[in-house]
């Protein structure tokens, strides 16, 4: 299982209803693809323009395909990157 946890920053607090707008697109679309095992968009209380993505996928192939995928391509890459700093964790699972 591969655990990704994306910090993603508005650049411009002006732009937060859209990032948040298209994140929500893109996780809908994200979660229908195959070997998606979670994927959760958080807002931050703390900080508007802070958005975490909690990711589990099945295996490097299935993530390797959600990247090339139309959520990805045809939102992510276009439309939120451009507006936020993204700072990506790949992260493994603790269990107590």
């Amino acid at each position: 299982m591969i655990c990704i946890t994306v910090l993603l920053t508005a650049r411009n607090e002006a732009d937060v209803p859209k990032v948040k707008e298209h994140l929500a697109k893109h996780g809908a679309l994200s979660r229908a693809e195959p070997g998606c095992l979670r994927f959760e968009l958080y807002h931050s209380e703390s900080d508007p323009r802070v958005f975490i993505l909690n990711e589990r996928w099945e295996s490097e192939e299935l993530l390797a395909q959600h990247r090339l995928a139309e959520g990805y391509t045809t939102i992510y890459v276009p439309h939120v990157l451009p507006l936020v700093d993204r700072v990506p964790h790949r992260c493994e699972l603790v269990s107590g």
